[in-house]
Parts: structure tokens; C-alpha cells; sequence
């Protein structure tokens, strides 16, 4: 057997392992998913189904790269919807602060099911804080930490989008994460 052939059956296991969890945990969210994806759409059954159709395809892509990342597939069904309306949000606005009604985290929905109560008001409260801290950014700095934190974009795709060196993005990245550790050491 060559070594192409190997890795090829290899990611079509890991691949049928990372869709079988898909398929599973996706059947099991999507009533949750779709009232939450409406309530986000204000009521827009068509933007609700173009941020689900978003949600699905990013989770598989996600799920098939890093299959043993997922503790709760079910729950990071939840944090992908909400990173795809951020984006939209973004994008529709052009950058512009996001609209605070809809920073709302519902903790529920993402935190382990054996949290505390005392755990998951330090983690709503420590959210609220992460929420104010990058709302408190510039322009810049917000696109910055949409490319590098929501997107997970690397850092040459975001040096060409910015069109500035890969240095350059690097060392702004760093200082952004400083200023986020000071905000939320400073609340």
C-alpha cells in the first residue's frame, strides 16, 4: 500500500467519523437552531435559512479538519450560528459597532451542562465583558479581530486583504490582544 493511498482512506474515515457527528448532533439542534437563527433574522424565514445553510457548511468544514476538537458538537452548532450572523451583521453594516439587542449571549445553549450556576454567571459575565471590550475598538481593530478571531483567517490572507506585510498584521494581532487582556483585567 503507498503512503498516498494510506492518508487518502485515512481522511475518508476521519471524514465519515466528522460527518457521521455532523449528521447527528445537527438533527438533534435544528428545532433549537432554527427558532434561534429566526429570532436572530427578526423573524425572516429567508435569512434565517441562509444563516442555518451558513452555520451547516462551515460546522462540517470545521468538524471534518478537527473532528477530535469537538467535546459538544451540538453546542458549537450554536456558537457557529452566532459567529455567521456576526458576520453578516459586519458585512450588511460595513463594520459599523454591531447592533447591542443582539449581543445578548444565551450561555445556555454553548456551556456544559454540568456547569454551575455560579460557573455559567462568571462566564455570561465574562462574555459581557469580551463583548464590551471589542465593541470599544476602533473600526480597524474590530475588522482586525473579525479576520484573525471570528474568520480565523492566517495571517498572509489577512495581510493581502489589508494589503500590508504579514509583520505588520502580526505585531497589530499581538497589541490587539494586549488591549482586550487590559479591558477585561480593568473591569
Amino acid at each position: 500500500m503507498d503512503v498516498a493511498t494510506g492518508k487518502e482512506e485515512g481522511d475518508a474515515g476521519r471524514f465519515a467519523r466528522a460527518d457521521e457527528m455532523f449528521t447527528r448532533a445537527w438533527r438533534n439542534a435544528l428545532p433549537d437552531l432554527r427558532r434561534r437563527a429566526l429570532r436572530l433574522a427578526n423573524g425572516r424565514l429567508d435569512a434565517a435559512e441562509d444563516l442555518l445553510s451558513d452555520t451547516a457548511v462551515k460546522a462540517l468544514l470545521f468538524m471534518r479538519r478537527s473532528p477530535e476538537a469537538m467535546t459538544d458538537p451540538q453546542g458549537f452548532l450554536f456558537v457557529v450560528l452566532r459567529h455567521v450572523f456576526l458576520d453578516t451583521v459586519r458585512r450588511r453594516r460595513g463594520g459599523e459597532p454591531l447592533d447591542r439587542q443582539h449581543e445578548a449571549h444565551d450561555v445556555d445553549t454553548v456551556a456544559d451542562q454540568g456547569m454551575t450556576a455560579l460557573q455559567r454567571a462568571e462566564l455570561s459575565d465574562q462574555m459581557e465583558r469580551v463583548v464590551a471590550a471589542v465593541a470599544a475598538l476602533t473600526r480597524e481593530q474590530r475588522r482586525l479581530f473579525g479576520y484573525r478571531f471570528v474568520e480565523e483567517l492566517p495571517y498572509p490572507v489577512i495581510a493581502n486583504l489589508l494589503s500590508i506585510n504579514q509583520p505588520l498584521v502580526r505585531k497589530r494581532v499581538e497589541l490587539l490582544r494586549k488591549r482586550l487582556r487590559l479591558a477585561l483585567v480593568a473591569e
